[in-house]
């Protein structure tokens, strides 16, 4: 096992796509995934899992049932389990989720945006 640092900026440096998330590493259970927003997802929830989003360039909103949260450069966002939720983003976001391996990134909803297997980078 090789122990080494992780540069983010060269991880999303790979991500070619939006609302496609990559596995960038793996703690007890949960993945670390990196992911490239711009445009509106897809409104959802997420039965048994809570999930972080932590923005690491840029800024978007998660709108939720009744109102909106603008979440910018180094802040985050904690969606418990069974909230609907919304992420939009007016220009490409770089956001980093921490969320467990179960977690299917649209949730209850499946559609285009439903990525069922997800790669490494």
């Amino acid at each position: 096992m090789v122990i080494d640092k992780v540069n983010a900026a060269e991880k999303f440096s790979q991500i070619k796509e939006h609302w496609s998330p990559k596995i960038a590493g793996e703690l007890n259970g949960q993945l670390i995934k990196l992911v490239k927003f711009k445009g509106e997802f897809t409104w959802h929830h997420h039965e048994n899992e809570d999930e972080m989003f932590y923005v690491v360039k840029g800024s978007f909103r998660m709108e939720l049932e009744g109102r909106s949260v603008t979440v910018d450069e180094g802040e985050y966002i904690i969606i418990p389990k069974g909230v609907e939720h919304k992420p939009v983003a007016d220009e490409e976001v770089h956001v980093m989720l921490f969320e467990p391996a179960s977690t299917l990134n649209t949730g209850n909803v499946k559609n285009e945006f439903t990525k069922e297997k997800l790669e490494s980078i």
